[in-house]
């Protein structure tokens, strides 16, 4: 009579060897995962710094004064910014510019 030896389930060893693997994909993966999501952010900021140092230039150019250094007044005018103001997407900061140069002050992120 043959006999046949068919396993149910895993053994305690089996898991513990499983679960190790994937403790330590874990590990490996998550910083990465963690300091590209800081990246984005850092590159959405130099973005909206470009895009505010345009939208000064197009202000200057068409009203031949600079904006105000809190950009109060073109972040209301929906020409220069419909969707408003951008805010940094690093630490949630107002963008300011220098009145003299009309370059973005700080957020070297």
């Amino acid at each position: 009579m043959i006999r046949w030896n068919f396993r149910l389930a895993f053994s305690l060893l089996e898991m513990l060897a499983v679960i190790s693997l994937l403790g330590v994909l874990i590990a490996i993966i998550l910083p990465r995962v963690s300091t590209s999501h800081d990246a984005a952010k850092a590159g959405a900021s130099h973005v909206d710094q470009g895009d505010i140092e345009i939208q000064v230039e197009l202000w200057i150019q068409n009203t031949g004064s600079m904006p105000a250094g809190d950009l109060s007044d073109i972040g209301a005018d929906i020409n220069y910014f419909p969707e408003g103001l951008p805010t940094c997407p690093v630490d949630g900061t107002q963008y300011t510019i220098d009145t003299q140069t009309g370059l973005v002050i700080g957020h070297n992120h």
